[in-house]
């Protein structure tokens, strides 16, 4: 199967939790590790491109199956022809393995086994500390003891952690993101993320009924960064991007894409406080 930065077919390499995807964030290859193949999640984003999307958590994980799948792609990554087959020339490197799949990762109450099978298997291939661990997260659930052991384990081995942060009201949370909750617990969160692990914010911007986000809603995201800086969050940058691949979720004809101008500018106001930010349009 061709891959491109416009499908991210979880079924691409034919495995249960391992898929490849060409991802325009990491500029290369990264490797998904999928812990949700029930397509469940605690939240409902309505940009999600997961079909058949439902509430809930990860199933149980097989760990031995998912060291084998690991171990066979990475094998047909470094030993065989895959790149050349597979991924378009401007991105034939390795950049990530990413905790990120079909629902929220940190669901699995497995979080902690599953790092130390990850970094096991990417010391066998001499990659640890290479090619970066990466959970992609939305940050719901750092207060469990198998999440924060997991983030301490994937700071050892150089990870980082890409916090979701798309509003910083709970009038915008509840549109986008399908969730309740007010600014302190998503504040805590991220201060206890940061504090365990590398930590980049990662915010999609997208128009909905034709209208960007509200002057409001970006006043109130701005402040909520402003604050969590002068609260010592020691976060590394923002990732700010755009809509890209087609939602299979019923507000899916209410999104459309923002123009690039607008990301830059938003984007300009986020540096003004001091923090950098990747612009993905």
């Amino acid at each position: 199967m061709r891959l491109s930065t416009k499908t991210h077919d979880r079924d691409a390499a034919g495995f249960v939790h391992v898929y490849p995807v060409v991802s325009r964030r990491a500029q290369g290859v990264s490797i998904g590790i999928n812990l949700n193949p029930n397509n469940a999640c605690n939240w409902r984003c309505v940009y999600c491109q997961v079909p058949d999307l439902q509430r809930g958590a990860a199933p149980e994980i097989d760990l031995e199956l998912l060291e084998t799948e690991l171990t066979t792609f990475l094998d047909a990554i470094q030993n065989g022809d895959y790149m050349e087959r597979c991924v378009p020339e401007e991105s034939r490197r390795l950049n990530d393995i990413a905790l990120s799949g079909n629902g929220e990762s940190t669901t699995s109450k497995q979080f902690d086994e599953v790092v130390k099978c990850t970094t096991r298997t990417l010391d066998k291939f001499g990659l640890l500390g290479q090619v970066p661990l990466v959970l992609i997260t939305n940050g719901s659930l750092v207060q469990r003891p198998e999440v924060q052991r997991g983030l301490t384990l994937m700071a050892a081995a150089m990870g980082e952690v890409w916090f979701k942060l798309d509003s910083a009201t709970p009038e915008g949370r509840a549109r986008l993101n399908d969730t309740q909750g007010g600014n302190e617990r998503v504040a805590e969160n991220l201060r206890l993320c940061a504090s365990l692990c590398a930590t980049r914010i990662q915010t999609i911007a997208v128009a909905m009924d034709g209208e960007p986000p509200s002057a409001a809603e970006q006043d109130a995201y701005l402040d909520f960064l402003r604050e969590a800086l002068a609260d010592g969050a020691p976060l590394r940058d923002v990732l700010l991007y755009g809509l890209e691949r087609v939602s299979y979720q019923p507000e899916a004809e209410r999104l459309s894409k923002l123009p690039e101008e607008w990301l830059r500018t938003f984007a300009g106001r986020i540096e003004a406080l001091g923090l950098p930010v990747r612009v993905h349009p």
